[in-house]
């Protein structure tokens, strides 16, 4: 995962909420799911993504996702933004 450049220029976004407008406004690159997240949550992102041909790529924890993002917290999911 290349989140730190990105990080450092704003090209992240965390949660649900951000990752799903992202995707719905055509800015994603590619979102990040946790395995141990919601299994609707990652239905619906998975959906929306193919929908969308944006690609998604599996991350095995919340907690590991979280901490590659920078944040203390674990995440279901985050996106790389296209700027």
């Amino acid at each position: 995962m290349d989140f730190i450049g990105r990080l450092q220029e704003g090209g992240v976004r965390v949660g649900t909420k951000q990752t799903t407008k992202m995707v719905e406004q055509g800015k994603a690159a590619v979102v990040y799911v946790a395995q141990d997240a919601d299994s609707r949550l990652i239905g619906r992102i998975t959906q929306l993504c193919q929908q969308h041909g944006v690609a998604v790529t599996p991350v095995e924890t919340m907690r590991e996702l979280g901490k590659a993002c920078g944040i203390d917290v674990g995440t279901a999911m985050a996106v790389v933004v296209e700027e």
